[in-house]
């Protein structure tokens, strides 16, 4: 018998919430997990924020919130904020009531400089990773160090030559054009054709962080580079950062996670796996220094030393082959940040922003997978 569609009779329900949301809905166990991480950053949001004034957006909202877009490739915060009014389940996840009125998208401009004064969304990832530590899913001895390019939301027409200091060269050969006479066009044309951009005669006006970086055989780009130090055992990410696309930032980088990892969750790092590009005698001899038995691949025709005839000969072990084989975990992670956390291209100008979105980011990629590796 074909059914029909009736008005519905009534405007005022009484429904309870929790019961709506499936009893194996992943964020149930991603819920209980970030309350915990939250519940221990207390003190930290006390000293954030003043004792007078008018209340504002509780900052666990706010990081819940952060992680909501991440975790749903939601492209902006006023995307984030229309869902909020609409979808039962982020308004759960969120503790908000199903009638309670949802803040505005500035909220988020606002108080961002708060979250970076105070560390507080670094502080959020590094409670993360102690309940994997703790939960026993993360190895304490075998880690990765990788890197990639997070490209810029500047345009390469943002590039403009930068001024000598006798005060020549500010303006570019070929000015923009478009738009029609006495008309400024919203996207002008540039002939960049015949002229050399490098990042020491050009910086982009939009984003000055960015530099341009070109990766293979493809054109270069306004790029920044994010690192992060992986444990070889599920792949979950234990460190990460934000820097300079320069080409020589990810030996740099790789040592301050090293550190950062033995100072925040007192983990000595054993061994550490990475590709060709962090083959470097200095950096493979600092790696000893440390304490740290580096797994790095080769190349034919790097410069020779004491310290890659040390891992030359490390090479020929079966840890060696191990590590090489699990470093491709973290590759999932970059293709998972890129893909579903929209950091292919960041939607943020500043390199502060960036890494608060990266940690964010970070922090949701590690709880997909506890959620699974705890079912499992």
């Amino acid at each position: 018998m074909r059914g029909r569609t009736d008005r519905p009779q009534s405007f005022w329900y009484s429904i309870d919430v929790e019961d709506l949301i499936e009893a194996d809905h992943p964020l149930r166990a991603i819920k209980r997990m970030v309350d915990e991480a939250l519940k221990d950053m207390s003190r930290a949001f006390t000293a954030a924020y003043s004792s007078t004034g008018r209340p504002g957006v509780a900052p666990e909202r706010l990081l819940k919130s952060l992680l909501l877009q991440s975790l749903y490739s939601i492209r902006s915060e006023r995307e984030l904020c229309r869902r909020l009014k609409t979808d039962l389940l982020f308004r759960w996840f969120l503790d908000m009531a199903p009638d309670e009125e949802v803040f505005v998208p500035t909220v988020f401009t606002h108080n961002r400089e708060r979250l970076s004064e105070h560390g507080l969304t670094g502080r959020f990832f590094d409670g993360v990773v102690r309940q994997a530590i703790a939960a026993g899913l993360a190895s304490d001895e075998h880690f990765t160090v990788d890197g990639s390019l997070i490209q810029s939301h500047a345009s390469l027409k943002s590039l403009k030559r930068i001024a000598r200091e006798d005060g020549d060269g500010s303006d570019d050969p070929t000015p923009p054009t478009g738009g029609g006479p006495g008309r400024k066009s919203r996207n002008e044309s540039v002939d960049f054709r015949g002229e050399r951009r490098t990042n020491a005669t050009h910086r982009s006006s939009t984003d000055p962080e960015a530099r341009l970086y070109r990766k293979g055989d493809t054109g270069a780009y306004l790029c920044h580079s994010m690192h992060a130090l992986t444990e070889n055992r599920h792949g979950l990410v234990l460190a990460v950062t934000l820097d300079e696309a320069n080409g020589y930032a990810e030996r740099a980088s790789a040592l301050g996670l090293v550190k950062q990892v033995r100072k925040r969750h007192d983990i000595e790092v054993g061994t550490l796996a990475a590709d060709k590009g962090y083959d470097a005698e200095a950096f493979l001899s600092e790696l000893r220094g440390l304490g740290v038995r580096p797994h790095v691949a080769l190349r034919a025709e790097a410069e020779s030393g004491e310290a890659r005839a040390i891992v030359r000969r490390m090479s020929r072990h079966r840890p060696y082959a191990l590590s090489q084989r699990k470093r491709k975990l973290v590759e999932e992670l970059f293709a998972w940040l890129k893909t579903v956390s929209g950091l292919r291209r960041t939607r943020h100008v500043g390199r502060w922003k960036i890494k608060q979105q990266l940690e964010v980011a970070a922090a949701a990629f590690n709880l997909v997978r506890m959620v699974r590796l705890r079912a499992a």
